[in-house]
């Protein structure tokens, strides 16, 4: 080749490389053109549906010129200043003359500084500084503050002002709640976006992007207005001015009694919120799982709230609400005020009496006197719990004060939260004397399984099968039934749990999925039947519970799978959201972004203790014991009554040959929770590996009483039985494994060899 060809061969290949280049630049600038464009389309589309919802909405005000008397009656109602802007007339005697105040072990003031109104407090890094308030929740007796925060979050103090004395306090009372956990004001434990406005506002839309971790956050109008009720009227209004005096407005759509408790209930509910699109007319379970007396504190056995009085779980548990009573019966629905005044509000139906509502004579029945505390329906029935302090706010559960369930399981009754000079005991004597047999009700012997269930008593089982049975309310039918997973292996407990698949209530059938979950399997077998029919349920609730119950094996492109999909990311900006989508992970055989997933929820609440306990068993599965060790000890500690936690470390130091502290372990766990099979048959296998035989054969009888069920128990008490030389009690321990599964070889083996 002459000089000539190898130098326009060398030009050729240098032009060549040069235009690849430049294709490939265009491709990569044509390429981010194209992403641009579609996160522009994207954020268009969700303004676009964004827009489309709240366009719906006119704003209360659009109400008073045809409903001036109703409108006149909310504008200042508690619900119309659920949130509200600062107002200077109103809200200046909180601020000025500037307040200091000590909560916890932190210092706070409340001022006007140059026109603002601030709020000098702890931030996020620990630093105290002026915060100036953005919005206010409410006007007496109590008022909570908004502050404009950062990424489109608003964050709500933990400090408030009471009205009626000018006094700031710490909502959380002795809690002192610091910067960095959860709970702080800045921290996403009092997030507005997630956690409040929902339900101080109206038509509210979290608009939360994951990716990003920023709000774009809308609403129709700033507090609980009219179309917080009565839906979008703009189509309304609309019509009534094209049909002046005109009749048969299709826009109107009156709602039954069962979605006014649903409006009602959006808000007044503890509830896990399925996907933020809650509107008037919908059905409360085809948006929400109620939360409901359960293994948690949330719920007193009875069905009373510990803390405020979130009060649709306590009035669907009651015989009021089964006997067709709502909220509208009873409150004023534009100044949620009583339509009547002390008794004769009950005595409407009590005193005529309506049917079902048994006759009520106040004296006789009271035996109070008139127009003194205990006198009052309300008083015995309707009582009132502290909440945030200072507000008062009363139990829907229209219950029956019973001294004798506070005696034994420490549920407050209303004798003794008048009479606090007096014992228990006293109070039960004069109600056992005044109402006799009356006292030994159904609602007492529920409450007692209900009760023994939440502490892992096997003997709950039989009151519990019983409420499955007989019970007429679906929200205790739903407890039973959600409390009688702990007990799946029983075959009694089984077709209970079944049968509850098939209930007319959907919160029984919701929790009735919850509770087919240990059952289900890879298998096809009844369970797995059962959650698979739920998966086309007519409810919501019941269709993502039984997703949920069947992920490792959903088909996340079905109807069930997507609306799970859509619960967990619109929960994805709280640690207990990330919780439930790392566990998705985890149960799917990706325990890698489990792992990143938890890691992240624990970055926003370090101190939550099923975070630590997650963790921990991705850990295990991937075979990083001490990352395992560790994780579990957090939890542990974060949370030391937990007896699972406890067990599962014990697994974890065993896996890691500490025996001695595996021991120690599985004694705390089986002192916590006495009715823990799984706990004391590991036992009896840490005991027996220690080479306390004696210990580990009591540890596996323990077991076997607990769980008769499980062939496993008995084996083990034979191989231990067989090393002892005593053959005849080895051969007997095998056989009942058989008895239990005949197809259990290793049972088999051990018979065949002994002689």
């Amino acid at each position: 080749m002459s000089s000539n060809q190898t130098e326009v061969s060398k030009r050729y290949k240098t032009f060549f490389k040069l235009l690849v280049f430049i294709i490939v630049v265009l491709n990569i600038c044509l390429l981010i053109a194209v992403s641009k464009k579609q996160k522009q389309n994207e954020s268009k589309n969700k303004d676009i549906s964004t827009d489309t919802i709240l366009n719906k909405y006119a704003g209360s005000h659009t109400c008073a010129d045809c409903h001036p008397q109703a409108f006149e009656k909310w504008r200042y109602s508690h619900h119309a200043l659920a949130e509200r802007k600062l107002i200077p007339a109103v809200d200046r005697a909180v601020f000025d003359p500037p307040r200091k105040f000590k909560h916890g072990s932190q210092f706070s003031e409340a001022r006007i500084n140059q026109g603002k109104y601030e709020i000098v407090t702890m931030g996020k890094d620990g630093k105290i500084k002026p915060f100036p308030v953005e919005r206010v929740f409410g006007v007496s007796p109590l008022r909570q503050f908004v502050i404009k925060y950062q990424a489109g979050r608003f964050q709500v103090t933990e400090v408030a002002a009471d009205s009626n004395t000018g006094e700031w306090f710490d909502v959380y009372g002795n809690e002192d709640r610091k910067a960095g956990e959860w709970g702080h004001w800045t921290g996403r434990g009092m997030t507005w976006n997630s956690m409040c406005a929902i339900c101080h506002n109206t038509r509210f839309i979290k608009n939360y992007d994951a990716e990003k971790d920023v709000y774009d956050s809308k609403m129709a109008e700033m507090g609980v207005g009219c179309e917080a009720c009565h839906s979008g009227m703009k189509a309304h209004n609309k019509w009534q001015k094209n049909n002046p005096n005109r009749k048969g407005d299709p826009t109107v759509v009156k709602f039954t009694t069962n979605q006014w408790i649903s409006i009602c209930g959006s808000c007044h509910s503890r509830r896990n919120d399925l996907n933020g699109n809650f509107e008037p007319g919908s059905d409360f379970f085809d948006h929400y799982i109620l939360s409901i007396p359960d293994e948690t504190d949330t719920y007193y056995p009875d069905g009373q709230v510990r803390d405020e009085d979130f009060e649709l779980a306590a009035f669907l548990s009651s015989r009021m609400n089964y006997s067709r009573v709502s909220c509208r019966d009873c409150h004023d629905s534009h100044t949620y005020k009583n339509i009547l005044q002390d008794n004769a509000l009950c005595l409407r139906c009590h005193e005529a009496p309506i049917l079902p509502a048994p006759k009520i004579d106040q004296q006789t029945h009271s035996f109070h006197k008139p127009n003194t505390s205990g006198f009052y329906c309300k008083d015995c029935h309707l009582p009132q719990t502290p909440y945030m302090q200072r507000h008062l706010r009363r139990d829907h559960g229209f219950g029956i004060p019973d001294p004798l369930l506070t005696i034994r399981f420490d549920i407050p009754n209303a004798c003794n939260r008048c009479h606090t000079n007096q014992t228990d005991q006293w109070s039960l004597e004069y109600v056992e004397k005044w109402y006799g047999e009356k006292m030994k009700r159904w609602s007492r012997e529920r409450t007692i399984s209900i009760a023994l269930a939440k502490d892992g008593k096997s003997e709950a089982l039989s009151g519990l099968l019983k409420i499955m049975r007989e019970e007429q309310i679906p929200l205790w039918r739903a407890a039973a039934v959600n409390l009688l997973k702990r007990w799946y292996f029983r075959p009694e407990v089984q077709k209970a749990i079944l049968a509850a698949s098939e209930d007319t209530a959907p919160i029984v059938r919701g929790m009735s999925a919850r509770s087919l979950e240990p059952l289900a399997g890879d298998k096809e077998n009844l369970a797995n039947a059962a959650l698979s029919r739920l998966l086309n349920d007519n409810s919501r609730s019941v269709r993502v519970q039984s997703a949920w119950s069947l992920r490792s094996s959903l088909d996340t492109n079905s109807t069930a799978g997507k609306e799970l999909i859509e619960y967990m990311k619109y929960n994805s900006d709280q640690p207990a959201g990330l919780l439930q989508i790392g566990v998705f992970y985890f149960d799917r055989g990706e325990a890698d972004k489990s792992i990143e997933v938890l890691k992240k929820a624990i970055s926003w609440e370090t101190n939550s203790a099923p975070l630590h306990y997650a963790l921990a068993i991705c850990y295990s599965a991937i075979g990083y014991a001490q990352g395992a060790v560790k994780e579990l000890e957090t939890a542990c500690h974060l949370a030391p009554k937990e007896a699972e936690y406890k067990f599962k470390l014990a697994l974890a130091y065993n896996e890691t040959d500490q025996l001695q502290k595996a021991i120690a372990m599985f004694e705390e766990a089986v002192k916590l929770d006495p009715e823990f099979d799984q706990a004391f048959y590991n036992l009896g296998l840490a005991y027996d590996a220690n080479g306390d035989t004696e210990k580990a054969l009591a540890a596996l009888n323990r077991a076997e009483v607990l769980n008769p069920y499980s062939a496993r128990i008995p084996y083990a008490r034979a191989t231990i039985l067989f090393k002892l030389g005593r053959l005849e009690e080895a051969r007997n321990a095998a056989s009942r494994a058989l008895q239990i599964n005949p197809d259990y070889k290793e049972a088999m083996f051990l018979i065949q060899n002994i002689k």
